[in-house]
């Protein structure tokens, strides 16, 4: 339900500039496909505001721990539809984590699926991992909070970056997350090419039930405070970033 933040983030940027690139991981990975197809912020609001939204997480008592504390099929069925119902106007890239090996990997455009949008939610003990292709995939996040390096590598020389969580994860998840990245060796990534600039909370958002329930006062909350965060970091941005579009990457 952070994702939310993300949309009010974009309401914001939307009014500033038009990206030629949308790079999503975790709910940014939905945020994200959404954006590249066209919506503005309004309309991506819009979808936060409706209660369905809330549908995506229902709890359940998984017999195996791996298969994680959520039913996946409700997000499933919102990947089917975004897929089905919203084509790409602009490059998009979702990058998730290769299970076997640990690795991030990058998907573009017409590489999606949507396995590819409930891939790039399934944090450890979320949801399960998913099948693509053979092999299992988890969200990209896990390893590196915003994968930069994905945007760069499609071509990006300006970035906007939306991070939610900027605040600590609960115990339990943040040790799963810093166990998966050690275990990868992956450190996260100096990018010396784009010139980022970084859109991130200024008030701590909730607690992790929090943004695994949808409660109206929540969403409306976590908007306005995106707008707000948004709108000042771009008011501060330096004219000299603001010449030219920018990459959108988004991250919860």
């Amino acid at each position: 339900m952070f994702g939310a933040y993300q949309a009010g983030a974009w309401k914001a940027v939307s009014r500033v500039v038009k990206p030629d690139i949308v790079v999503g991981a975790s709910v940014g990975a939905l945020n994200g496909w959404l954006i590249a197809a066209g919506l503005t912020g309004e309309e991506l609001v819009q979808h936060w505001l409706d209660p369905a939204s809330g549908e995506l997480m229902p709890y359940r008592r998984p017999r195996l721990s791996w298969k994680g504390v959520f039913d996946p099929q409700p997000l499933r069925n919102r990947a089917k539809h975004l897929l089905d119902h919203y084509s790409l106007r602009t490059d998009y890239g979702v990058v998730l984590v290769h299970l076997s090996t640990l690795r991030p990997k990058l998907f573009r455009n017409q590489e999606v699926t949507p396995q590819h949008l409930v891939a790039s939610c399934a944090v450890p003990g979320g949801f399960p991992p998913v099948r693509i292709g053979g092999s299992l995939y988890l969200d990209g996040g896990v390893l590196e909070t915003l994968p930069i390096w994905a945007a760069e590598q499609m071509g990006a020389t300006r970035v906007i970056a939306v991070n939610a969580l900027r605040f600590i994860s609960p115990w339990a998840v943040g040790m799963a997350i810093k166990g998966v990245r050690r275990l990868s060796g992956v450190r996260p990534r100096a990018t010396g090419g784009p010139e980022v600039t970084l859109i991130t909370p200024t008030q701590y958002l909730g607690k992790f039930l929090d943004g695994a329930t949808w409660r109206r006062e929540n969403i409306l909350r976590w908007i306005e405070l995106g707008e707000a965060d948004a709108t000042m970091t771009l008011v501060h941005r330096p004219e000299s970033e603001a010449s030219e579009p920018p990459c959108v990457s988004m991250r919860t």
